[in-house]
């Protein structure tokens, strides 16, 4: 199990949390494990930005965002060079912590499509 450090986000997770998730786990389902229920609009496809998330330490032990999670993630509120969509980044063997952003753009939500 890989120990992965969320910061506190104000509706999601006040306090923050450490919850431990097990290897080639993506980080959005070991939130959702956790209780932490991060917004997954396209049910973990890879066809929207709400699970985005910004890996404040760990990022370089991720494997490479494929190109279509880079496209995607060019739409996503408050873009980071450290931004991930927790959908489809997978936990390894190196903690991580995880900040969840403020806020998030549901495309479908909002007539956007």
């Amino acid at each position: 199990m890989t120990q992965v450090i969320v910061l506190p986000h104000v509706e999601l997770c006040p306090e923050g949390t450490v919850i431990e998730a097990p290897q080639g786990e993506s980080i959005c389902d070991a939130l959702l494990g956790a209780g932490i229920e991060i917004e997954h609009a396209c049910e973990k496809s890879c066809a929207c930005t709400t699970c985005h998330v910004v890996i404040r330490e760990g990022f370089n032990s991720l494997e490479a965002a494929e190109e279509l999670e880079e496209d995607l993630l060019d739409k996503a509120w408050g873009l980071e060079p450290t931004s991930r969509l927790s959908c489809q980044a997978k936990v390894g063997t190196t903690p991580l912590v995880v900040e969840i952003p403020r806020y998030t753009i549901n495309m479908a939500r909002e007539g956007k499509r």
